[in-house]
């Protein structure tokens, strides 16, 4: 187990060094203003991901031949650039075996995965219609699906991006749609449930999480939308007697629920259900974005009156915790 992490190194004087293990997640080569070549990383561990430079690449204590998803032996020391730290890189190479443990270095959800996975079980079982029971207890009982839904983040970057992501935020959508439920007879029940229980599936083809967070082939050329789609007809096609109609609405859930075309959605949700779904999803995406942000910002150093960064998935804005800033009154 390493004992220095990304939490703890943000917080370190500049020019304070230290050496370490990290995953790599992305390194390329740029140019300053001036021309001057440099090399460009992201690094991460459990705790985070922090951004690095290499300002002499020709040094022979910076190995040649890496890429993303290595795991890597960093020597440096932290700097600070539009008052950020970022690392200023002394040595890098590539890590052995030995040297470093996978359980360090991929962010992981703080719930417990076992509670996760019982509670979507408990709430598959509620399903009333008994086709569309048939259909989620039959995708989850797959030895294939259930493991990698269990560890699939919900996303490369965006929000819930570690492992046991998928899973966190699918029991988050489904504890937010049974608060709401009530309050709408317009919905039906079932199909708002399945639609977030199959809403992100195709994630557990779309992504890759051995070394890091990465795109699978599959990911990149269809998309988890369509991986879900087709995963969903092919179980439906294989369930005696499914309705029609019933299936035509459950591949609509999961073809509209980013809401908008220029989302990547092929539809518009044009179902109460569908449309409860995309509201839902966003909202919680948006709020696990605003923590991880607050927290970044709390790393950082920043004070209650300070606002973070700008956020990209958040239109570039800046945020200010409310929390902490009413705290100091």
């Amino acid at each position: 187990m390493k004992d220095i992490y990304i939490s703890n190194i943000v917080g370190y004087d500049e020019g304070q060094p230290f050496t370490s293990a990290f995953l790599l997640l992305a390194f390329q080569q740029r140019t300053t203003r001036t021309n001057k070549p440099y090399l460009s990383m992201t690094v991460a561990d459990k705790t985070g991901q922090l951004e690095a430079r290499v300002w002499e690449p020709k040094d022979p204590r910076i190995a040649r031949d890496l890429k993303s998803g290595d795991t890597v032996i960093l020597r440096g020391s932290i700097s600070r650039f539009d008052d950020k730290p970022q690392i200023k890189v002394d040595e890098i190479r590539r890590a052995t075996t030995a040297e470093a443990d996978r359980a360090d270095l991929l962010p992981a959800t703080t719930q417990d995965p076992i509670e996760l996975w019982s509670e979507l079980l408990r709430i598959s079982n509620s399903l009333q219609n008994p086709y569309l029971r048939q259909l989620i207890l039959k995708l989850l009982d797959s030895p294939e699906i259930s493991a990698a839904y269990k560890q699939a983040p919900a996303a490369k970057q965006l929000h819930h991006a570690w492992l046991g992501g998928l899973l966190e935020h699918v029991v988050s959508l489904l504890h937010l749609a049974e608060r709401i439920l009530p309050q709408y007879p317009v919905l039906d029940r079932d199909l708002v449930l399945v639609g977030v229980i199959l809403h992100d599936i195709g994630k557990t083809r779309e992504l890759a999480w051995a070394t890091g967070f990465e795109y699978t082939t599959e990911g990149i050329l269809l998309g988890h939308i369509q991986i879900g789609a087709a995963l969903a007809e092919k179980t439906i096609d294989a369930i005696p007697n499914f309705p029609p109609r019933l299936k035509t609405l459950v591949l609509h859930l999961i073809l509209s629920h980013h809401g908008k075309l220029e989302f990547g959605s092929p539809k518009l949700p044009m179902i109460p259900e569908a449309i409860a779904l995309n509201f839902l999803d966003d909202f919680d995406a948006k709020m696990q974005v605003i923590a991880t942000e607050f927290e970044r910002a709390a790393q950082q150093g920043k004070g209650p009156n300070d606002f973070t960064d700008k956020v990209w998935a958040l239109e570039q804005r800046q945020l200010l915790n409310t929390k902490r800033w009413l705290d100091e009154i």
